[in-house]
């Protein structure tokens, strides 16, 4: 088997916490200002560091001088290099465009729930190869901005056969599949919400479990309540399903409880969080996911990220790419969101981008990079991982490896 050696990296995020004692007292001069040691020992930073890549893992790390040697060497230029990002919720297996709806939203309209009906009609329309060929698009998209592992929702087919095709498809090119029939209440099913839900939790839930890792619900004014939420995740755990939950996007409501009560892996967007609200995730295994890139496109409230992480709540972030509520790829731009309007540093951002949504999805061979962990790195065209937030829009992605293949990106 051929191995590759990654040296000469300036600055190597490993995410592999040292404690902040043995972090130098200017170690945060490599990195920001808003930058803490603790948040530097957090990120587990090398300097002049090298990895070792064998048989899609990691083999070694450590000090470039101190590196085995290798059939293939790569020099990173002094270049950061940082884990792959963990896009831990995504929604990219659809038909159809909603830019009218987006025009509408600036300017003036308000954002619902609804407009997803819109997209399963055409999500029903599209052939399976179509819709092959455009999630292959999306992926593209996000391993050329440093995303290599995704987690794909289904929820735009909303019947037992459009549903089912989803999560097959959806299970063709990666192991995260979430089943989200209960995305919203079909058209066919208006004012029969709680027949809808005997469909999910019946002969759906039973068609695609197969195919999934996951169930998912919208937990929200105008989807779905916390009953029928309720409901609706149990028969899925009872299936073996973990759980996740979409909650607290629109306004306050029971769905984080609910979150933490079921420990799901993730409650995700958490806009709209009452006090009792943090201190349950504060105090559970349940990740607090948040999507920078729906409040962008929707001109919502930012969640307030620094709250949680002051409660000690675990937080990811993920791009909620979906044709809707945030029609964006990227997780650079995520980050940067992050930093400039959640009240987060720009150390905190990146954590929360690879490590926080491994966290999310309950890996622990992702968003990290240590010995056995896969061999997952995005090498940036940058001395330092803060250009993410720094340099917003920019293409700062040079070369990405995927369970030790690289991709060089072209700029």
């Amino acid at each position: 088997m051929t191995t590759e050696l990654i040296t000469n990296i300036g600055q190597l995020v490993t995410n592999v916490a040292t404690p902040a004692a043995d972090v130098p007292a200017d170690a945060s001069a490599h990195v920001s200002e808003a930058d803490t040691r603790q948040d530097v020992a957090r990120l587990g930073i090398l300097h002049d560091a090298a990895v070792l890549i064998e048989d899609g893992l990691i083999a070694w790390v450590g000090a470039a001088g101190d590196a085995p040697s290798a059939d293939l060497v790569t020099d990173a230029q002094g270049s950061s290099v940082i884990p792959g990002f963990v896009d831990s919720h995504s929604h990219i297996i659809f038909g159809g465009d909603r830019s009218a709806e987006f025009e509408a939203r600036m300017s003036g309209q308000k954002y619902s729930a609804g407009g997803i009906r819109s997209t399963v009609a055409a999500t029903r329309d599209a052939s399976d190869e179509e819709l092959r060929e455009r999630t292959r698009g999306f992926l593209g998209e996000m391993l050329a901005q440093g995303t290599t592992t995704v987690e794909i929702k289904s929820g735009y087919g909303l019947s037992l056969e459009a549903e089912t095709r989803l999560v097959r498809l959806a299970a063709e090119v990666t192991p995260e599949v979430t089943f989200l029939g209960a995305h919203v209440v079909p058209t066919e099913f208006a004012g029969r919400a709680d027949e809808y839900v005997d469909l999910v939790v019946g002969e759906m839930l039973a068609a695609c479990a197969p195919h999934a890792r996951w169930i998912d619900v919208f937990c929200e004014t105008g989807a779905f309540t916390v009953e029928q939420s309720r409901r609706i995740l149990t028969a899925g755990a009872a299936l073996g399903l973990g759980v996740r939950v979409h909650a607290s996007q629109l306004g306050p409501g029971e769905g984080v409880a609910l979150a933490v009560e079921l420990d799901a892996a993730s409650v995700d967007h958490c806009t709209f969080l009452t006090d009792d609200d943090v201190a349950a995730l504060a105090g559970s295994n349940t990740v607090a996911t948040l999507l920078p890139g729906v409040e962008f496109s929707t001109r919502q409230p930012y969640p307030d990220a620094r709250r949680l992480l002051d409660a000690g709540a675990t937080v990811a972030l993920a791009s909620d790419c979906n044709p809707g509520s945030s029609f964006t790829s990227s997780m650079p731009f995520c980050v940067a969101v992050a930093v400039r309007d959640m009240g987060m540093t720009p150390a905190e951002a990146l954590w929360a981008a690879t490590a926080g949504g491994a966290a999310a999805l309950r890996r622990t061979d992702v968003g990290a990079i240590a010995v056995g962990n896969r061999a997952d790195l995005t090498q940036l065209s940058a001395d330092s991982y803060v250009h993410l937030a720094y340099r917003p829009g920019v293409p700062l992605i040079d070369t990405v490896w995927k369970d030790g293949v690289a991709t060089a990106v072209a700029r």
